[in-house]
């Protein structure tokens, strides 16, 4: 099986939910930036490359909707943007245009803080727009569109790129822990850290993994799991605190995660809970990966203290869905991300290569790598 966690259907973005999984199989239907970026706070789509395509496409979709009115017709709730046409034109002037992609792209960077990805995206977007801006709007938006496909296939082969990479590392017969979701369904298809999980089993390795469920959100037990499962290579659930235990008792052989963001020197966010798998594994004498792309890699931000971390609602701590277990009245802390730091990084493996204790000299060398 293939998952496509988003895909572009009759001139509008599909996109799987990922709230609803694995008990339900269902895609949502976007068509606009404003749709698209509360599709990505409320974690429909979630995983950092994920989101940076999902971005993209909400440009697109902006920018399709503000060029013709056909594009304007809305499927859910109307875009703050219709107002534009107010006036009853066929085609708003170009300086609403102009007006209309701003407000998209502010309301898609507003999406969620500490994903690099969503900034890439929007950053090449806006390249793209600002390059044509010359053509007519409507051009510009086919424009945007392709650009956004392409991303979206740079993507799958990136994650193919370092799935490869990746996969040397492992050991046939090696039983590898994963924190969260860095799966298919974290990025336009294959995976970041479930990517060299699949291209060893591709390689036939006989691998098996250790999922941690994830808390609050169980993306580990919902997700990681069910796309386990699905490409028939074993799987094991274990609850977060139930990490160590594991390691101690030898059933631990590497670990292997995704990020949503790497420092300059290294420094490393994922979801939270990997700075404690981190720990645990240094202390086992376990490598550490960490499975991601350049474009996760921000070179403008010094360390991992400069990195924005999200605190999402209280709810996802007092149950899940329908069911709550906390007293009500308690205090709440839900920081989604935590920092790694580099020195507890084994290897950052990416679509140029596996970069060993990586830090700010060996990160700048990879960009100026040749392709």
């Amino acid at each position: 099986m293939r998952v496509e966690t988003l895909r572009w259907s009759n001139n509008k973005l599909e996109m799987i939910d990922q709230r609803i999984l694995p008990a339900s199989f269902e895609y949502l239907i976007y068509d606009s930036a404003s749709s698209v970026a509360e599709g990505i706070r409320s974690m429909v789509v979630r995983g950092a490359p994920a989101i940076g395509v999902a971005a993209a496409y909400g440009v697109a979709l902006e920018a399709l909707r503000l060029s013709s009115k056909p594009f304007g017709l809305s499927l859910s709730k109307p875009s703050p943007f219709d107002k534009l046409r107010a006036n009853g034109n066929e085609n708003i002037s170009d300086a609403d245009f102009n007006v209309g992609m701003e407000a998209g792209f502010t309301v898609l960077a507003q999406s969620r803080p500490t994903a690099v990805n969503l900034f890439w995206g929007l950053k090449r977007m806006r390249g793209v727009w600002e390059s044509v801006k010359n053509q007519s709007n409507a051009a510009v938006a086919q424009r945007l569109l392709t650009e956004a496909h392409e991303i979206l296939a740079e993507d799958i082969r990136i994650n193919r790129a370092m799935g490869a990479f990746g996969a040397e590392l492992l050991a046939d017969g090696a039983r590898v822990l994963t924190h969260c979701n860095a799966g298919a369904l974290a990025t336009a298809g294959w995976g970041t850290a479930l990517g060299v999980f699949r291209s060893a089993a591709e390689a036939g390795k006989k691998i098996s993994v250790i999922a941690d469920e994830t808390r609050p959100f169980l993306q580990g037990a919902r997700l990681t799991a069910w796309e386990m499962v699905q490409e028939n290579i074993p799987v094991t659930l274990i609850t977060d605190n139930m990490a160590g235990f594991m390691m101690s008792r030898g059933e631990v052989d590497a670990v292997v995660v995704g990020t949503d963001r790497v420092a300059s020197n290294g420094d490393v966010a994922n979801k939270i809970g990997t700075y404690m798998v981190a720990v645990l594994a240094r202390r086992h004498n376990i490598p550490f990966y960490v499975a991601c792309p350049l474009s996760t890699i921000d070179m403008s931000i010094g360390s991992g203290a400069d990195i924005p971390i999200e605190e999402r609602s209280a709810d996802e701590v007092k149950g899940f869905r329908d069911c709550r277990w906390a007293a009500e009245g308690v205090k709440i802390r839900n920081p989604s991300f935590d920092v790694t730091p580099a020195e507890l990084v084994t290897a950052l493996i990416t679509e140029r290569g596996v970069v060993h204790q990586p830090g700010r000299d060996k990160l700048r060398a990879l960009f100026e790598k040749r392709q």
